[in-house]
C-alpha cells in the first residue's frame, strides 16, 4: 500500500475529527469550568452516546492489532479469552447502578474519590489513585505501541514506529484538551461506528477469498489444525489462559477509565441502554476481529510479530487499498480513543485524589486546572514507555490489568460488605499490588500459578483479614450498603 494512501487517509480523520471536538465544545450548555463538567460531560450524558464512547475506549488497538495477533498466536484460545471478558461485562449490570446512585448523591468525579469517602479514608484516595497512575501509564503506551505497529505495517516501514506513536499521542491531548471528556465521547461515537463498519466490511472481502466461511475454515482444518484445536498452537494451557482471563473478567470495575463512565449517563435509562448497545456491539467486534487473525494466520503464516497480523492483512492484496485504508484509520480513532479517555481520568484522579489530598487543594477550580497541566506530562510518560516497542499487545494489556485487579475486593466490599474498612483497603490495594509486581519480576510463577490467577486472592485475603483487625469506626456506608447489610 503506497504511504501516500496512507497519509491522505490519516489527514481526512485528524480533520473530521478537530471538527467534531469543536463542534461538541460548542453544544456545551456552558463553560467547562468544573471538574464534573470537564472530567464527566457535565451527567448528561444519553445512552447512545454513551454505548458507542465506551465500545470505542474498550474495544482499542487491544482489539484489532492485539486480539488479532492473539488469535493468528494462540488460535481459538483467544476467542475464549475474549468471551470471558464479554462475560464480565455482566458486572456493570451489577455496579453501574450503584456507581450511578453513588456518584449523584455524592458528587464523585473519579472511582478513587468514592472509594476515600466510602471508608472514611482520604489516604485510600491516594492509593488507589496511585494504583492506577502505576498500571493505566503502561495501558497507555500499549495503544500507542498499536498504531505504530498498525502505521508502520502499513506503509511497508516508510512511516517510522516513532511516528505513529508519536502522532497519536498528540492527537490524544488535543481532542482531551478541545472539550475534556465531552469532545471525546462525541468522537469516540463517530469511530465506533466507522471502525464497526469497515472492519465487518474487511471481514466480509478477505474471507469470500479465502474460500468463504466454511472454506476458510476448512482450510484452517487441514493446513493448520492446531489453531482450531483447545487450547491452541502452544500460547495458552490452563494456567496461561485463567491468568490472562481472570483479570480481565474484572475490567469493567477495575479499570477507572472505564468505571469513571459509570458516573455519566443521564439516568439509569442511559445507563442500561449504553449496556445494551454496547454488549451488542461487543459480540460483533470480537467475532469480526477473531476472524481476521484466522485470515491473517492462513493468509500469511509465520510472521515473526504477530501484532503484525492486522497491518499485514490490511495491506495485502486481500483488501483493496481503499478499504484497508478506512479499517486503518477505524483502528488508529479506536487507539487514540482509549488513550485520551486513560488521560482524562488519570489527570482527573492525579488532581482530585492524589494532588488534592496531598497538598490540601480541595478547590473545584484549582483541580480542574491542576488536572489540565498533567494531562502532557502523563502523555509523555506513556509515550517513553510506548518507544520500547514491546511486542504481545494483547498480554501487555492484560498485565496492566492484573495490576489493577487488587481493587476489587475494595471496590466489591464498598456496596456489599458493611465492616470492611479503609486499612484493610489500603492494605490490600498496597499489598496486592507489591505482590503482582514481584511475581513479574521474579518469573511470574509461584507454585505453578501466575499473577493472574493469584493476585486476586492475595489481595482479597489481605483485604478481609485487615478489615476484621480493624476497626470499622469512620467508614460511611450510608447510601452504599442497603439497610441491615
Amino acid at each position: 500500500m503506497s504511504t501516500s494512501l496512507v497519509l491522505s487517509g490519516l489527514a481526512v480523520y485528524v480533520a473530521i475529527s478537530c471538527l467534531v471536538a469543536w463542534l461538541s465544545r460548542r453544544s456545551a450548555a456552558g463553560p467547562l469550568s468544573s471538574m464534573s463538567d470537564y472530567f464527566l460531560g457535565g451527567r448528561t450524558m444519553g445512552g447512545v452516546v454513551s454505548a458507542l464512547s465506551y465500545s470505542a475506549t474498550t474495544y482499542s488497538a487491544f482489539m484489532m492489532v492485539g486480539l488479532a495477533g492473539l488469535t493468528y498466536r494462540g488460535g481459538v484460545g483467544a476467542l475464549g479469552f475474549e468471551i470471558v471478558y464479554f462475560a464480565g461485562v455482566s458486572l456493570v449490570a451489577v455496579f453501574g447502578p450503584r456507581f450511578w446512585r453513588v456518584g449523584r448523591r455524592f458528587g464523585f468525579v473519579t472511582p478513587s474519590e468514592m472509594l476515600g469517602h466510602r471508608y472514611g479514608s482520604p489516604a485510600l484516595a491516594v492509593v488507589s489513585g496511585l494504583l492506577a497512575l502505576v498500571f493505566l501509564i503502561p495501558y497507555s503506551a500499549v495503544q500507542l505501541s498499536g498504531v505504530g505497529y498498525l502505521l508502520s505495517g502499513m506503509s511497508g516501514g516508510a512511516i517510522p514506529f516513532g511516528a505513529g506513536i508519536v502522532t497519536a499521542t498528540i492527537l490524544a491531548i488535543v481532542f482531551s484538551y478541545v472539550a475534556g471528556i465531552r469532545s471525546v465521547m462525541w468522537t469516540d461515537s463517530l469511530q465506533a461506528l466507522f471502525m464497526l463498519v469497515a472492519s465487518v466490511a474487511v471481514a466480509a472481502v478477505v474471507v469470500s477469498q479465502l474460500g468463504g466461511f466454511f472454506g476458510m475454515f476448512a482450510r484452517l482444518s487441514e493446513e493448520q489444525p492446531a489453531l482450531l484445536q483447545v487450547p491452541g498452537p502452544g500460547l495458552f494451557s490452563f494456567t496461561t489462559f485463567l491468568g490472562l482471563t481472570l483479570p480481565w473478567f474484572f475490567f469493567a470495575i477495575s479499570n477507572p477509565q472505564v468505571s469513571q463512565r459509570l458516573f455519566m449517563p443521564a439516568s439509569l435509562g442511559a445507563l442500561r441502554r449504553m449496556l445494551l448497545i454496547f454488549l451488542c456491539f461487543g459480540l460483533v467486534y470480537t467475532l469480526v476481529t477473531v476472524i481476521w487473525g484466522f485470515s491473517a494466520a492462513l493468509a500469511f503464516p509465520g510472521l515473526d510479530n504477530p501484532d503484525l497480523a492486522t497491518a499485514t492483512l490490511l495491506s495485502s492484496d486481500y483488501v483493496p487499498p481503499i478499504l484497508g485504508v478506512i479499517v486503518m484509520v477505524g483502528i488508529l480513532a479506536a487507539a487514540v480513543s482509549t488513550i485520551d479517555s486513560i488521560l482524562l481520568t488519570l489527570s482527573s484522579i492525579f488532581a482530585r485524589d492524589v494532588w488534592g489530598n496531598l497538598a490540601g487543594d480541595r478547590g473545584d477550580a484549582r483541580q480542574l486546572a491542576t488536572g489540565k497541566i498533567v494531562i502532557p506530562v502523563i502523555s509523555a510518560l506513556a509515550l517513553g514507555f510506548a518507544a520500547m516497542e514491546l511486542s504481545m499487545i494483547a498480554i501487555l494489556s492484560v498485565a496492566a490489568s492484573t495490576g489493577l485487579v487488587v481493587a476489587v475486593p475494595a471496590i466489591v466490599g464498598a456496596f456489599f460488605w458493611r465492616s470492611g474498612t479503609g486499612a484493610g483497603a489500603i492494605a490490600s490495594i498496597l499489598g496486592g499490588a507489591a505482590f503482582v509486581v514481584a511475581m513479574y519480576l521474579t518469573g511470574n510463577s509461584l507454585w505453578g500459578l501466575n499473577a493472574g490467577i493469584l493476585g486476586l486472592p492475595v489481595s482479597t485475603l489481605i483485604f478481609v483479614g485487615v478489615s476484621l483487625a480493624t476497626s470499622n469506626a469512620g467508614t460511611r456506608p450510608e447510601g452504599f450498603l442497603p439497610e441491615g447489610r
